[in-house]
């Protein structure tokens, strides 16, 4: 079954930089130097950028649709031959003990013989003196990938770099000097961020109120409006090994389910139903009952596939955040629990992408610490359109 689904996103930029919008300069937060230098220390190449990154210490940080705009700059101490003065970006994804894959590589010569200097006049050979050469590249919003054998648009994905990681993906602004035959040519390069943008729809007008006014939350039965609720699962077993018993697990995320920002909560609603009082006392617990928002890495040709974790072992899991839950006041009945909560969405998530070779997902796991069970509730791609149920029901021997 498909519908719309929970994910998280950047903050955006104002209006003028939407995700939508033409391509746009990025808005000047830090400018980065990098240089090369010779055996004496002398900084003969630098590449120096602006970009959206808070601090010129920080990563170089671009967001969808921005142009990358900087200059490059040579320092020639004495006359010398040069073929060529290139400035590319590309992008790729590897693997731990594999070489980079490329998915991305635009290209832009700054200078060849044939071309004139930024002045205006030509060179053949370059006395001594500074040059400089101003650039722009646009970044695109899709890039072609082969896929399992077929070529397929998909969006650009964001950087992935993380300690320890299974793999990563990376962005690079490379500059290339490149001398003639039998000569090396030199390279100065930085690594940069790039962010996809989308925008959150806001949450239901009740919902928006409690959390303004500190109200209690209206669930799914009053605010139909503001929530997405999942099929609901059934567990069965024997209590203390006494009885058999059924309880009815429910679980409703709050609207917009498209995505969430980062730096947000989630708002959660967590319904058991059921004929034995004992039973929903002991599972609906506020600190029995744990949420995690588990994360995946799937790599390797399946990567994209919606049931790689069942068929690979090229699929890594972490534990990304853990739900919170509460009992708010007369909201139980007898046969029925009701239990609030919420998921952080901190701001350092990265982004769900579904990639060829490269694929980030969000798995939700109910369990109950005190009683061995795990309810596989619904796994989902945060930044796709489609929400995959899962609907298989596990039966445990005992609660």
């Amino acid at each position: 079954m498909d519908s719309e689904l929970p994910g998280y996103s950047p903050p955006l930029p104002p209006p003028s930089q939407s995700a939508g919008s033409s391509a746009n300069t990025a808005q000047a937060g830090s400018q980065h130097l990098s240089s090369l230098e010779d055996s004496k220390g002398y900084k003969w190449l630098s590449l120096t950028v602006s970009s959206r990154a808070p601090n010129p210490a920080s990563l170089p940080c671009f967001y969808q649709g921005d142009i990358i705009s900087g200059q490059v700059d040579l320092d020639v101490l004495k006359s010398e031959s040069i073929k060529a003065i290139t400035i590319k970006v590309t992008a790729g994804t590897t693997l731990v003990g594999q070489e980079e894959d490329t998915f991305l590589k635009m290209e832009k010569e700054l200078w060849t013989p044939s071309m004139p200097l930024p002045d205006g006049s030509k060179v053949s050979k370059f006395g001594k003196g500074k040059y400089l050469w101003p650039f722009s590249l646009a970044l695109p919003t899709e890039v072609q990938v082969q896929d399992q054998k077929v070529i397929k648009k998909f969006p650009l994905p964001a950087t992935f770099s993380e300690r320890a990681s299974a793999g990563y993906l990376d962005y690079k602004l490379i500059v290339t000097v490149k001398r003639g035959t039998f000569r090396v040519n030199q390279i100065l390069h930085t690594n940069f961020a790039y962010v996809p943008l989308t925008r959150p729809e806001p949450p239901s007008r009740m919902l928006q109120k409690a959390y303004k006014e500190g109200l209690p939350l209206i669930g799914p039965e009053g605010d139909p409006d503001g929530w997405h609720v999942l099929y609901p699962i059934t567990i069965q077993g024997k209590i203390f090994d006494l009885r058999q018993v059924e309880v009815v697990f429910g679980l409703a995320f709050a609207k917009p389910v498209t995505l969430y920002a980062r730096g947000t909560a989630i708002p959660l609603w967590l319904t058991l139903t059921g004929d034995d009082e004992q039973a929903l006392d002991l599972l609906s617990s506020p600190k029995v009952i744990k949420l995690l928002m588990v994360r995946s890495l799937a790599t390797g040709v399946d990567a994209t596939n919606d049931d790689v974790e069942k068929r690979t072992d090229n699929c890594f899991l972490e534990n990304v955040a853990r739900g919170v839950f509460w009992a708010p006041e007369d909201a139980s009945a007898p046969g029925k629990r009701v239990l609030q909560g919420e998921v952080d969405v901190k701001k350092s998530f990265k982004p769900s992408t579904q990639f060829p070779k490269f694929t980030i997902r969000v798995r939700w796991f109910l369990l109950d610490t005190k009683t061995s069970f795990t309810i596989d509730i619904v796994i989902f791609d945060i930044c796709s359109i489609i929400w995959n149920y899962n609907l298989s029901r596990h039966m445990v021997s005992s609660l």
